[in-house]
């Protein structure tokens, strides 16, 4: 998840920073750190509802933001089965694969270039946090 992708910087002073990469297209759709930790995690685990709950959210939650991000791209990012007697469950398709890999690859870019200006501004900060 966005934690393992290199994109947080840590001084030998003290508190490391996070850099959390949100893209705004026109229009509106949006793509982030959660659609991105979903996207994996239903790559993970094949299942919409395992991946919510691993996330800390409803089933209802989960599959609304995977109807966003279907309807947001040129081809569905994530194709799912109904359960029965079959088993359901869901798996990303070729479209999702490829837009959490460019995701992930923009974040280790972001992360790289910004690491030097994370750490000066992580030696700004307050010994204690709260506290001047």
């Amino acid at each position: 998840m966005s934690d393992d992708t290199g994109v947080t910087s840590e001084t030998s002073e003290g508190p490391t920073a996070r850099l959390r990469i949100r893209v705004v297209f026109d229009g509106g759709f949006m793509m982030g750190p959660g659609k991105a930790d979903l996207l994996e995690l239903i790559r993970d685990t094949g299942s919409i509802s395992a991946a919510g709950r691993r996330m800390g959210m409803s089933y209802k939650r989960a599959w609304t933001l995977v109807e966003t991000m279907n309807a947001g791209f040129s081809a569905p990012v994530v194709e799912s089965t109904r359960g029965g007697a079959r088993g359901g469950g869901a798996r990303l398709t070729e479209t999702g694969a490829t837009a959490l890999g460019h995701y992930r690859a923009l974040e280790a870019a972001c992360g790289a270039a910004a690491a030097p200006d994370l750490a000066g501004l992580s030696g700004l900060l307050a010994d204690i946090p709260g506290e001047k």
